[in-house]
């Protein structure tokens, strides 16, 4: 992982919205309409959010008709720890 991603990962986990989405998406996947119900945000907020954690390669995005389910990428949190604590050595 190269460390322009580890930065936007540290900066899409920056936001405290963004952190709570995340901790949303781990339990299961969920559209954003669900996601609204959740969170105090506008529709156009919500989105950027998602574009950023996506964007972050934080979540991932799976079309179902015409529904989009998004998830927690896990693997990602222990890339980026991992890379965060090679500098580190």
């Amino acid at each position: 992982m190269a460390i322009r991603d580890v930065s936007l990962a540290f900066k899409a986990l920056s936001d405290p919205t963004r952190r709570d989405i995340l901790k949303k998406l781990r339990n299961r996947s969920m559209t954003p309409g669900e996601m609204t119900t959740f969170f105090p945000i506008s529709k156009p907020s919500l989105s950027h959010h998602l574009a950023l954690l996506k964007s972050a390669n934080l979540i991932t995005a799976d079309k179902e008709g015409q529904k989009i389910y998004y998830s927690l990428n896990a693997t990602v949190f222990y890339e980026i720890l991992n890379n965060f604590l090679e500098g580190f050595k």
